[in-house]
C-alpha cells in the first residue's frame, strides 16, 4: 500500500510537472469523474505546491450520465451548456492550463440509440469548437491522463477476481506512464529526446506520400507542403514545453484532406461514445471515407463519419512501433489514450495546425487552404500490426522504407 502511495505521487507530479508543467500564478482546469478523486486530490496538491493560483476541478460521474441517457428527453442530447463553453474559452483566453483525467469505462452508454450519442457528439462539437482552436493550436497547454474506474477495470481485466481488477489496472496504467520508475520526469525527459530524433528524421525527408500495406489495408496517403511530424513534447503561445498525452509513444503529422486513397482495416478495438467499435474497415477515395463495414458497432461509426463534413475525411496520420512498450505489455486497455500509443493510427475529422508549418497562427480558411482538414470532431483509430509495412514515396517518385513487420524500418 505504501508502494502504491508513493508511486501515485509520482504519477501526480508527472501529471502537473511534465503534463502541463504549471507555472507560477497559472489556473489549472481538471476535468475528471468522481472515480478519480484519490488522484485528483493529489494532482491539485502538486499544483499549489508548484505555484498554481487556482485549481478549478470540473467533477462528472458515470452513472449519472448513463442515467440522463436513459431517461432525459431527446432534446436534451441536441443542446451543450453555454456557460461551460464560456467558462473554457475565458480560462483559455487568460491562459489557464487543462488536464483531463479519463475512466470512463469502455460500455458506459452500449444499448443507448445511437441517434442520441450522435446528438450529443455534435452539439459538444459545434459549441466547443472555438476551445478546440485553442488546444489544436497549441495556445494553452494541456494533458490527458487516466485513472482506473472499477467498470473499465472489469473490461480489461475480465479473468482477475474483482478485488484485484483495479491494483492490475493502475499497475499497467503506471508503467505505460513510468511513473513506476526511480525518476519518472527524467525518464520522460529521455523519451522525448527519443522521439524527436524520429521527428527530425522525417522531417528531413521531406516524403510526398505514404503508402500502407497489411493483411486488409492497402492506403496511400498525401502529405501537404511544409507538413511537420512532431512527437512527445509540445510549446504552448508562452514558449512554455508540456506534454499533451501520457503516455505518448507516437511521431505524427497531418495529411493532405483530399489526398487518402484505398482501404485500411482496424487492428483493436476503438472505445467512442460509450461504445465498442471492433474489426472495421474503412474506404477512401480522394480523401473522402465511401464506405465503412465493422462486425460491432457499424452504426456508432456510420453516425460518426456523419458528424459533419469533416468527420468524412483524416485529420492525422501517426507511426507507432510494434514493439513500443504498451504493446509489448500485451494489455488491451479499450481506451484510446493507450491503445493509440500501441499502434499505429488515423484520425478521422480535424487537423492540428501545429503540424504544418506557420500553421498556429493561420486561419481555418488558411488551413483548408494548405490541405489540412477541420470538423468538430477527432477520433482516433488502430491499425498497426507486426505485419505492417510503411514507405515513403519522395517527390521523385522513389519508394522508401519506414515501417517493416511493425517496427521502424532499419536505419531510422
Amino acid at each position: 500500500m505504501e508502494n502504491f502511495q508513493n508511486t501515485l505521487e509520482k504519477y501526480a507530479e508527472l501529471a502537473v510537472q511534465v503534463g502541463v508543467n504549471i507555472q507560477k500564478g497559472q489556473t489549472l482546469v481538471i476535468n475528471t469523474s468522481i472515480d478519480s478523486a484519490e488522484l485528483v486530490r493529489l494532482i491539485v496538491k502538486k499544483a499549489y505546491e508548484a505555484g498554481a493560483k487556482n485549481v478549478q476541478v470540473n467533477w462528472d460521474d458515470d452513472t449519472v450520465s448513463r442515467l440522463k441517457y436513459d431517461l432525459a428527453p431527446d432534446e436534451a442530447f441536441q443542446e451543450f451548456p453555454k456557460w461551460r463553453v464560456q467558462m473554457l474559452e475565458q480560462l483559455a483566453e487568460e491562459g489557464a492550463a487543462f488536464m483531463s483525467v479519463v475512466s470512463s469505462s469502455p460500455d458506459l452508454l452500449k444499448g443507448v440509440e445511437p441517434d442520441r450519442i450522435a446528438s450529443f457528439q455534435k452539439a459538444a462539437g459545434q459549441a466547443m469548437k472555438k476551445y478546440r482552436q485553442y488546444i489544436q493550436s497549441d495556445k494553452v497547454s494541456w494533458t490527458v491522463i487516466a485513472a482506473p474506474s472499477q467498470a473499465w477495470a472489469a473490461k480489461v481485466f475480465p479473468h482477475l477476481p474483482k478485488e484485484e481488477q483495479t491494483p492490475a489496472l493502475w499497475e499497467a496504467i503506471f508503467k505505460a506512464v513510468r511513473a513506476d520508475t526511480n525518476d519518472p520526469v527524467e525518464a520522460w525527459k529521455n523519451h522525448d529526446e527519443e522521439l524527436h530524433k524520429k521527428v527530425d528524421y522525417l522531417n528531413g525527408k521531406r516524403y510526398k506520400k505514404l503508402h500502407y500495406t497489411a493483411p486488409g489495408t492497402d492506403l496511400t496517403i498525401e502529405l501537404p507542403e511544409g507538413h511537420l511530424w512532431v512527437g512527445a513534447g509540445s510549446i504552448n503561445e508562452q514558449g512554455h514545453e508540456f506534454m499533451a498525452n501520457m503516455p505518448t509513444e507516437e511521431v505524427f503529422t497531418v495529411p493532405h484532406k483530399t489526398g487518402v486513397n484505398g482501404y485500411v482495416s482496424s487492428t483493436k478495438p476503438l472505445s467512442y461514445g460509450g461504445n465498442i467499435i471492433n474489426n472495421f474497415k474503412v474506404t477512401f477515395e480522394n480523401g473522402r471515407i465511401t464506405e465503412v463495414q465493422a462486425e460491432e458497432g457499424e452504426e456508432v461509426l456510420k453516425k460518426l463519419v456523419e458528424t459533419d463534413e469533416g468527420s468524412h475525411y483524416l485529420g492525422e496520420i501517426a507511426l507507432v512501433p510494434h514493439h513500443s512498450p504498451i504493446s509489448q505489455s500485451n494489455v488491451l486497455f479499450y481506451n484510446t489514450l493507450f491503445d493509440e500509443n500501441a499502434s499505429n493510427h488515423l484520425a478521422i475529422g480535424s487537423a492540428y495546425a501545429f503540424c504544418i508549418e506557420g500553421g498556429k497562427s493561420m486561419s481555418q480558411d488558411e488551413l483548408e487552404q494548405h490541405g489540412l482538414n477541420t470538423s468538430i470532431t477527432h477520433v482516433d483509430f488502430m491499425i498497426g500490426s507486426d505485419q505492417m509495412n510503411i514507405d515513403g514515396i519522395t517527390e521523385s517518385g522513389n519508394s522508401e522504407p519506414i515501417f517493416r513487420n511493425g517496427n521502424w524500418a532499419e536505419g531510422i
